[in-house]
């Protein structure tokens, strides 16, 4: 049986804004996967307070206001750690965590470890966090040359995921939404679920690094500034 059939940790966050080492997160989002469908999907979700306002652009983008997660959100520290530890055990389990743009996601909740004097996972676990899937590294790297955009909608669209019933954007559907693309993905790109998941997650290092160097240089040839990190997942 393929790692694919078996059990992966979905993970997403959404944040007051895109950079990870002094943004915070606002909501956070687990989904533990057993098999396709929802029915096999438990799901644990967080609101935090981020003791910072959060900009009326994010706002848009999740739905959660400054207010709202005053008045509802948790305080970080313990959220961070109950999502810590879930992380942790999956991987010991030797799980997967499926992220799509998952570097964001893994350096972010580093951080905000790091800043409320937590241990990061990767000080929990003693090692580097692996494995990770990305279904966005995975498709810029297996299907490079397609044209139009690579965000989430765009990608469910490609490989037949219908939008589901509630908001694009909260972290839970994300992510629901991200295991039906990672497993959509697996069947048209049979390298995926052909590989184990020490291959894949060294395979997804390579791919990201390319990506990243062909944007660097294209970002150069227009006269800007590149900020991109080449380095997957941290």
């Amino acid at each position: 049986m393929s790692w694919i059939d078996g059990p992966m940790l979905g993970f997403d966050t959404e944040t007051t804004g895109t950079d990870t080492a002094n943004d915070r997160i606002v909501t956070a989002a687990l989904v533990f996967s057993t098999g396709p469908g929802r029915e096999g999907e438990t799901v644990a979700t967080w609101l935090i307070n981020p003791g910072v306002e959060i900009p009326e652009q994010a706002s848009r983008v999740h739905g959660i206001s400054t207010e709202h997660a005053r008045a509802y959100g948790m305080e970080p520290a313990p959220a961070l750690e109950e999502i810590a530890v879930r992380i942790v055990e999956c991987l010991e389990q030797g799980a997967p965590i499926v992220a799509f743009n998952g570097g964001f996601d893994l350096s972010i909740i580093e951080a905000e470890l790091s800043r409320n004097g937590l241990p990061t996972i990767e000080d929990r676990l003693g090692r580097a966090i692996a494995p990770v899937v990305d279904p966005l590294v995975l498709d810029r790297g297996l299907d490079r040359y397609r044209k139009g955009k690579r965000n989430l909608s765009t990608l469910m669209e490609v490989y037949g995921i219908e939008e589901p019933e509630g908001n694009m954007h909260t972290a839970d559907v994300d992510v629901s939404m991200t295991l039906d693309v990672l497993r959509a993905m697996a069947k048209k790109h049979t390298v995926i679920a052909e590989s184990d998941l020490a291959e894949l997650h060294k395979k997804q290092i390579e791919l990201h690094r390319a990506w990243a160097d062909n944007f660097i240089d294209y970002l150069k040839r227009q006269g800007k500034t590149p900020d991109v990190n080449p380095v997957w997942p941290l």
